[in-house]
């Protein structure tokens, strides 16, 4: 099973940089997409949004105009959750959408990036601390789990370039590089990518906009249940070609989805 997961910066710029054609010759089982910037319903019907052999499931933002996360999917989940029913209610800006199939659930997510009024500091301790509450709760379950996307928080300081003049940054504070390994350590899930490659200058996003343009971030993972952590086959960061300011990142699984 191949799984891919990529923050897009809006789907039209992703398209219109080529990711459908890309799409279309990488035989992956399921697609992750995130900050779609599209209401819900262009994204389930109009012609220019479907993938050809894929089936889209879609959430997006109250008023539509920012976050908005997405499933391509080869064949027809036996359930679409939208949002994990928060009672802050941050989760529901468009910010989660999970496919459910026998045993295994995938789950696409934007995390907030405190980096606006609208993504507050205090907002993103919030939805981390229900989220984390949240993980907890579901290992408990007789499920798999893959959630791929923007986390919006490197793990280690190498998963950042030039650690040093970032570290006051949203998304490289003690506390977010903490909440990760509490995932990785305390909680029961792993860093999917890692267990397959250890280099340190693999990076997944540019603030800059450019792919290789200034420091680059290590900040969209799949991030999977501890059972799943064997059939780990490949991973790899795409960077041949931009599709935005984030670079897809691939998984190989040996697991039969289908």
């Amino acid at each position: 099973m191949r799984v891919i997961t990529l923050c897009v910066d809006g789907i039209d710029n992703a398209i219109g940089n080529g990711l459908f054609d890309w799409l279309r010759t990488q035989d992956a089982d399921v697609i992750c997409l995130q900050d779609m910037r599209r209401p819900e319903p262009d994204l389930a019907w109009e012609p220019e949004y479907q993938l050809e052999g894929y089936f889209g499931y879609f959430f997006d933002s109250p008023d539509g105009t920012y976050c908005g996360v997405g499933i391509y999917t080869r064949q027809p989940p036996k359930a679409i959750m939208t949002g994990f029913g928060f009672a802050s209610g941050i989760d529901m800006d468009g910010r989660y959408v999970q496919a459910d199939f026998e045993g295994i659930s995938i789950g696409s997510l934007l995390a907030p990036g405190a980096t606006s009024e609208v993504q507050s500091l205090e907002d993103k301790i919030q939805f981390f601390d229900d989220l984390q509450a949240h993980l907890s709760k579901i290992t408990r379950k007789r499920r798999e789990y893959i959630i791929c996307g923007n986390w919006n928080q490197i793990h280690r300081d190498y998963d950042v370039e030039n650690f040093e003049a970032n570290a006051d940054s949203s998304g490289a504070l003690p506390f977010e590089r903490k909440w990760m390994t509490q995932l990785f350590n305390d909680i029961g899930y792993v860093d999917a990518f890692r267990k397959v490659n250890k280099d340190k200058d693999e990076f997944t996003w540019w603030p800059s906009g450019e792919l290789g343009e200034g420091d680059g971030w290590r900040i969209d993972y799949q991030v999977i249940s501890e059972s799943l952590s064997g059939a780990v086959e490949y991973g790899v960061v795409y960077k041949t070609k931009s599709f935005g300011s984030h670079a897809p990142v691939i998984i190989d699984y040996d697991i039969e989805l289908f």
